[in-house]
């Protein structure tokens, strides 16, 4: 239970980025003196306490160790800590300690959707008036919420399957996976280990909790007995019709998927449908996911930087039933199979814009497939060469389907960079 599990005496926390000073802050804040490590002990911005690299002598006397979700499962120091029987742990594992008695969970994870579908259930009980948070993977820590959440409060987190890895004790009073597609793989290995990761989330679940898959996702509807005892409940893309998603200013099957797990979620704390409906007709798209960035010259541009992958990019398409489409590609190269990407976009979109070493590998598979393409001198042509070659009523997609770090630090700078050029264009 919340409140009544054991706090470490002297933890070490690996990995000085935003999780890892929200686990040392928490833990300092509780009174412990915990050791911040870091590959790059200069480089950490504004850490709460001193860091220091990494070293195996640190383990001496260490009881725990608080792996950042960025870190690597075989980093050296994490490895050694598990060969010496030093319990590894998430971010996430110490702020679910955190949290006060009676506190309530809510977990979402799966490939695409997290973020929309986490923020959804936010919105529900933000509408029903009851007292929660809503962090996670979405940006802000658990462990810097964990503290502030009021007795019986609810939690609403996204959890990544980097954060579920090291996880322990982590009950979830109701959790969801949105869907499962290859990605990570670079981390995970296989797809198996990676949806393995995935499944945690419902481990420690008993018979008075809830299990939501979506039952649209091939690999969620070919699920068999869930980790856990929760109750299992299968959702689909349809149910969201009822709840007023036509009404709303979500677009694409795969949102309404979203709104289906997180009204199946948000039920099972008391939330009612009439409160579900007006949350879900008065909920914005959150940033970079299918973030409207307004027109120029009568061509809308349409920013889904967060579409980091093959699987996401094709969701976004589903928003643009009635084609006139032309979809800006690539970026840094994860080594992803770009064929089914090229045999889905023909026919479906008037002209490919690619950037970056991803985006020069998919010219092949485009030229192969039929589909028109260009390749770009950066991300900036790519977006002015797709509005300009535009036809009024048409839109641009940002939809990339490829991480950002050829030319940016992640997805957000490159959402964020779509929408200053959007204004340009307008404005010109």
């Amino acid at each position: 239970m919340t409140g009544d599990l054991d706090l470490p005496r002297s933890p070490l926390v690996l990995g000085a980025a935003r999780s890892g000073r929200a686990a040392a802050q928490a833990l300092l804040d509780a009174g412990l003196e915990p050791v911040l490590v870091d590959d790059d002990p200069a480089g950490a911005l504004d850490p709460p306490c001193p860091v220091v690299g990494p070293d195996a002598a640190l383990l001496t006397g260490c009881d725990v160790l608080v792996k950042s979700p960025g870190v690597p499962g075989e980093h050296p120091l994490a490895a050694a800590a598990r060969e010496r029987g030093i319990p590894v742990w998430s971010e996430v594992e110490l702020g679910y300690r955190l949290l006060p008695p009676g506190a309530r969970v809510i977990g979402v994870t799966g490939t695409n959707g997290k973020t929309t579908t986490t923020e959804l259930v936010g919105a529900m009980l933000r509408e029903a008036a009851l007292p929660h948070v809503v962090c996670g993977n979405v940006g802000v820590a658990l462990c810097d919420v964990a503290g502030d959440l009021p007795e019986g409060g609810i939690v609403v987190a996204e959890l990544s399957s980097f954060q579920l890895e090291d996880v322990h004790s982590l009950r979830c009073d109701a959790a969801a996976i949105t869907n499962l597609t290859p990605d990570h793989l670079d981390r995970h290995g296989t797809l198996e280990a990676y949806g393995a990761a995935k499944l945690r989330i419902f481990e420690r679940q008993d018979a008075g909790d809830l299990a939501v898959l979506n039952d649209d996702d091939p690999w969620c509807a070919d699920l068999g007995r869930l980790p856990g005892d929760g109750r299992v409940e299968r959702v689909r893309a349809a149910d969201a019709d009822a709840l007023g998603f036509a009404e709303g200013r979500l677009r694409g099957d795969h949102n309404r998927e979203n709104v289906a797990v997180a009204a199946a979620l948000a039920r099972a704390v008391g939330v009612g449908d009439d409160v579900l409906r007006a949350a879900v007709r008065g909920f914005a798209p959150v940033p970079h996911r299918l973030e409207d960035c307004g027109a120029a010259a009568g061509v809308r541009l349409w920013n889904d930087s967060k579409a980091t992958n093959v699987d996401a990019a094709l969701k976004a398409l589903t928003a643009f039933p009635e084609g006139g489409v032309r979809i800006v590609l690539g970026g840094s190269d994860k080594g992803a199979d770009f064929a089914p990407l090229a045999a889905a976009l023909a026919g479906r979109v008037e002209r490919a814009y690619l950037t970056g070493p991803a985006g020069a590998r998919m010219a092949e598979p485009l030229a192969a497939a039929g589909v028109d393409h260009v390749v770009c001198a950066g991300f900036d042509d790519a977006v002015r060469r797709a509005v300009r070659d535009a036809a009024p009523g048409e839109h641009v997609l940002l939809a990339p389907a490829c991480a950002s770090f050829d030319e940016f630090a992640d997805y957000t700078a490159r959402g964020d960079r779509f929408r200053v050029l959007a204004a340009e264009l307008g404005a010109a």
